[in-house]
């Protein structure tokens, strides 16, 4: 990837932003590599401009999608326990890390934090959050990085040089990778934390497909729209020229593998041009937009383990349908 490590200061005060954001080069790479596929493909990584942030926060308070509630019932419920199996004086690193809700929470209970450092493809909404983080934890070092968290990560040196590291991942966003780079990715942060690093991680559970499709198929079409604002984040972005309204969203699971799909289905037959390729689509013909992959709690663990992690806990809602999970380094 290409990136640029200079560090942006924000307007007014002192937090500084790492920036190692994807270039519009890498990112027309990735999109003309995606749709070149069969099927066409687009990567989830890129529904995050400032449009596409707002709308996953909506999202994530729709009544139909249950990760983010339950997830963050857990926390209320257990994270004394999970701090006390954490341990005290641990610096946090959250890729994905979005508004940060349930990062205040973990902050607040955990004991001693040395330092943060939220990482995200949004800057504006990183640097807003990290702003507003600064007079509710003036012992902590807030070090925001701007960056695709799937490539090689430059840690600052407060997170650097302190071999306790925490890697937070919530959500449910481990599912948006196939099992196979799942692992990739958990090997890479392995390497990344260390002898002494640990990760606590959010994994959705398989369960009845109709709570699974309900909360991708949400009533007031919330869903829909961040989807298709991947389309207007390419035109904008890359001089695109999809036409939103012959593109209709669509998520479907399939209960064997346990992936849910997202997909943005033609209407009609049309072409599209990116850059100086022409891209031509059938009616009916679809683009997976993301994978979100729900596991067995015995069958992530397993994953994990081949990654060179060992499970330590995990805590589970009473209805099974989420799960968190704290992971030490094998």
């Amino acid at each position: 990837m290409s990136t640029s490590s200079a560090l942006c200061e924000k307007p007014t005060g002192d937090i500084e932003l790492l920036d190692l954001a994807p270039d519009t080069d890498t990112m027309l790479a990735d999109v003309l590599e995606g749709l070149s596929q069969t099927p066409k493909s687009l990567p989830c990584k890129y529904f995050y401009d400032a449009r596409g942030a707002q709308l996953f926060e909506q999202i994530c308070e729709l009544p139909e999608y249950y990760p983010t509630r339950t997830e963050i019932r857990i926390l209320g419920n257990k994270l004394v326990d999970i701090a006390a199996a954490i341990g005290p004086g641990y610096g946090v690193i959250e890729p994905g890390s979005g508004s940060g809700i349930k990062t205040r929470l973990l902050l607040d209970a955990l004991v001693e934090p040395t330092a943060y450092a939220p990482i995200d493809v949004a800057s504006k909404q990183l640097l807003d959050y990290a702003n507003d983080l600064t007079d509710s934890y003036p012992d902590i070092e807030l070090r925001p990085i701007c960056a695709d968290f799937t490539q090689s990560l430059q840690l600052p040196p407060e997170l650097a040089e302190n071999p306790k590291r925490l890697l937070y991942f919530p959500g449910s966003t481990i599912g948006n990778f196939s099992p196979a780079a799942a692992q990739d990715l958990l090997a890479g942060w392995r390497h990344l934390l260390g002898t002494q690093g640990k990760l606590l991680i959010g994994v959705d559970l398989k369960k009845d497909p109709t709570i699974i499709e309900a909360a991708y198929n949400d009533s007031q079409g919330i869903t829909a729209a961040f989807n298709l604002n991947l389309l207007q984040h390419l035109n904008r972005a890359l001089g695109a020229d999809f036409d939103l309204n012959q593109f209709k969203h669509r998520a479907d699971y399939e209960p064997r593998s346990g992936a849910l799909r997202m997909w943005l289905v033609s209407q009609c037959v049309q072409s599209v041009t990116i850059g100086d390729r022409l891209f031509d689509f059938k009616k009916g013909e679809a683009i997976c937009t993301e994978h979100s992959y729900k596991y067995a709690l015995e069958d992530f663990a397993a994953l994990a383990s081949t990654a060179g992690w060992s499970r330590q806990q995990s805590w589970v809602d009473p209805q099974q349908l989420f799960s968190v999970s704290l992971f030490n380094a094998k």
